[in-house]
């Protein structure tokens, strides 16, 4: 089986799909790889470490597609590169299958089998294929170093002949993987760390970190199946805000990182909350991508607004590329090995397997998964 690795067309993506640690994995499995030059430039992982794992190395992206029977990458193609991909082949990388209906029609029209990394199920045995899960963490940690070299002030206490400086306050909005990251992250740096969450059921964690939880009574919430934090009642975002606003008002750092999967990300910070937060504050949007936390945030902007800083950087994992790259790498290999057909040496499309169901976009001219089939009106 013939495995491509293009480079991602995105712009300014920093990270790699596969590095040649796990390039020498799959070669060892049986696979052909052919690596696109170039592909670790931003890692400074040369072409001839590619080879030395045991990938030939292609200098045309084109013809690298065309003969592949399965392309990794990091994100979405290009609509010409589709067309280019043979019929049967496989293409595994982030997809975002709710908000491209085009792309996910030209899969289906070119039988193309598209597996999308975001809809790997959330159980045991597929935690290390979690990509969500693995970039999350590093965008945790990125976060509250972006707004320690933003703020005006030091994080942690200190206690000097010319007096105490008091510990800045952090508050962060939203306790799932990056949040939590976020969280052990400011206490490790000396933070006073305060969250919220929707979901009651993370209070242990928040806790456990060393941090305090902010309660709110927003009444019946919970979290899905999949331990993602479910939709609010427009009436439960306003209590929340109206509890969140005398944190956010006495926080120096906040840290928004609440997204519903496969929707925009819900408005929580709200004009009003921002201009009621000390000038000299930081607001780091970590959902910024897919619609933003806070009010008048800007994908790719840091904004000032009366002297609070909004920073709405996207894509915070490719700035600590080459751990993102190591851990996305990773999670496509497992993704492959788990799947991979010894004897044939071939990945094995097993539509009896759960993983496979869930994570499965398009295949032989159809949409197959059932949740992004019913999105569209299939």
């Amino acid at each position: 089986m013939k495995i491509a690795v293009p480079k991602d067309a995105h712009p300014g993506e920093t990270r790699a799909a596969l590095i040649p640690e796990h390039v020498a994995k799959l070669v060892k499995a049986g696979a052909e790889v052919s690596v696109e030059s170039g592909l670790g430039q931003t890692l400074r992982i040369a072409d001839n470490s590619y080879a030395e794992a045991g990938a030939s190395i292609a200098a045309d992206r084109n013809a690298l597609i065309e003969k592949a029977d399965m392309i990794l990458r990091i994100r979405k193609p290009l609509p010409d590169e589709v067309d280019r991909m043979k019929a049967d082949s496989i293409y595994i990388s982030l997809l975002d299958p709710f908000n491209e209906r085009e792309l996910i029609e030209q899969f289906r029209t070119q039988k193309i089998s598209a597996i999308s990394m975001e809809m790997i199920p959330r159980i045991t045995r597929a935690q290390k294929m979690d990509v969500l899960s693995s970039q999350a963490n590093l965008a945790g940690y990125v976060s509250v170093i972006l707004a320690a070299e933003r703020l005006d002030k030091i994080l942690p206490m200190m206690m000097t002949p010319a007096g105490t400086i008091s510990p800045a306050k952090v508050f962060v909005i939203g306790v799932g993987v990056a949040g939590l990251q976020a969280i052990a992250t400011a206490k490790r740096l000396g933070a006073r760390v305060e969250a919220f969450d929707t979901r009651p059921v993370v209070e242990e964690q928040v806790k456990s970190l060393g941090a305090r939880f902010v309660k709110i009574d927003l009444g019946e919430t919970g979290q899905t199946k999949d331990g993602y934090a479910k939709a609010l009642t427009e009436e439960q975002l306003q209590i929340q805000r109206e509890g969140m606003a005398k944190a956010c008002a006495s926080s120096d750092v906040v840290i928004t990182t609440a997204q519903l999967f496969g929707r925009p990300a819900p408005r929580i910070v709200t004009e009003e909350m921002v201009r009621g937060m000390q000038p000299g504050s930081v607001i780091v949007d970590l959902a910024v991508e897919g619609g933003g936390n806070v009010a008048g945030s800007q994908i790719e902007q840091e904004v000032d607004v009366d002297g609070v800083r909004i920073i709405g950087l996207g894509n915070l994992p490719g700035r600590v590329a080459v751990h993102a790259s190591q851990m996305f790498s990773s999670n496509l290999c497992n993704l492959v090995e788990e799947f991979w057909h010894a004897e044939e040496k071939r990945f094995d499309l097993d539509f009896d397997d759960e993983i496979i169901q869930g994570c499965v976009i398009t295949h032989r001219g159809e949409i197959v998964n059932e949740m992004i089939a019913k999105h569209y009106g299939g």
